[in-house]
């Protein structure tokens, strides 16, 4: 699986760029409002260039409790070239800034898991480049179509709770607002979803996104460093998982599956998940497995400690199932340690719940 890095933020601009310098050329009024926006056609391209920088200069700088603010003052911009040119010179910021933070670099963001990786932030700042591209073009009466391979990256990142549609430009619009798909409400608020991420003392529960489901299931490595041996099959499994209620639209990106990232080195050692969301009881069952070559530390115990805990500080959860097999007594310790109790007992498998206090 490719990251989405900086060349899809370079994609995005450059073709900003050569769209609003051609309509330049023509001096068109660019008071008038962009598209549904309350905001003038400048403000918007002056809006697309904050964005960039912002995004830049929080994940180079990696803070990750608080916001850190970067604005741009363009009074000084006689022209709309001159506002051209610092969408291109903040793009290549941004583009500079995802290429150089390391994998394991997270800086935050307040929606809705208050942070971002480098991929996450790369997503952000080509959304903000496609929609309100889109936006001016609208407002300037101008054609415009980002690349469909654009919008499918960042719809299967940080859109992973937005069915996809047959058509992935037309989708991320509808998603966001502006435009209408058959079948499907017209969107009057929206959100995009960057991954949970779960620390513990030696691990860190990363939340898969689609794009990454989508290249376990086919043998990939969902872009994570496994050590050797993983990933394994039941991390597969569980991908296929994701990637199919993503394809139905009842995905909910925090009760997916997440791989165990190890601090220590940034390789993954296993996974752990959901097999679905709540219920209408508010009970969900969990599973995992830990690559064989990491077996024996405790990673498993730990991660299902501290992914209980999450997902039971949640509303809308109650119970958290688990099913071992009667002959695996290394899970059933895992399990027990984590403080689920044995409730009943099947033909071939052992359940374990934990419910919420």
């Amino acid at each position: 699986m490719g990251d989405m890095g900086g060349d899809q933020v370079e994609e995005a601009v450059a073709g900003t760029v050569a769209l609003l310098r051609t309509a330049a050329a023509g001096q068109p009024d660019w008071s008038v409002n962009a598209g549904r926006l309350d905001w003038s056609c400048r403000r918007t391209a002056e809006h697309i260039a904050s964005d960039l920088i912002a995004y830049a200069g929080r994940l180079a700088g990696r803070h990750t409790d608080r916001k850190v603010s970067f604005d741009i003052t363009f009074d000084e911009c006689e022209g709309i070239e001159d506002v051209l040119d610092v969408i291109e010179a903040t793009g290549a910021l941004l583009a500079a800034a995802v290429r150089t933070a390391p994998r394991e670099a997270r800086a935050f963001h307040p929606y809705p898991f208050r942070s971002a990786n480098r991929e996450g932030f790369a997503a952000m700042g080509v959304t903000e480049v496609l929609l309100h591209t889109h936006d001016i073009a609208e407002g300037l009466g101008l054609e415009y179509e980002p690349p469909a391979q654009l919008c499918e990256d960042v719809l299967t990142r940080i859109f992973p709770h937005v069915q996809p549609g047959p058509d992935h430009w037309r989708t991320l619009l509808w998603a966001t607002g502006r435009g209408e798909l058959p079948g499907r409400a017209p969107v009057t608020e929206w959100r995009w979803n960057n991954n949970v991420v779960i620390p513990t003392e030696r691990l860190t529960l990363q939340g898969v996104t689609p794009a990454a489901a989508a290249d376990l299931q086919a043998g990939g490595t969902g872009g994570f460093e496994w050590i050797e041996g993983g990933p394994c099959e039941g991390t597969r499994f569980a991908a296929g998982m994701v990637v199919k209620a993503y394809e139905t639209g009842v995905h909910r990106p925090q009760w997916g599956v997440f791989v165990l990232v190890r601090t220590e080195d940034g390789r993954a050692v296993g996974g752990m998940g959901f097999h679905s969301a709540p219920d209408e009881m508010g009970h969900v069952e969990v599973g995992y497995d830990v690559v064989e070559a990491a077996r024996g530390n405790g990673y498993a115990t730990e991660a299902l400690r501290a992914l209980s805990a999450w997902a039971l500080a949640q509303d809308d959860m109650k119970r958290l199932i688990a099913t071992v097999d009667h002959d695996n007594t290394p899970s059933q310790g895992v399990v027990s340690r984590a403080g689920f109790t044995r409730v009943s007992v099947g033909d071939e498998q052992y359940v374990y719940e934990l419910r919420k206090n």
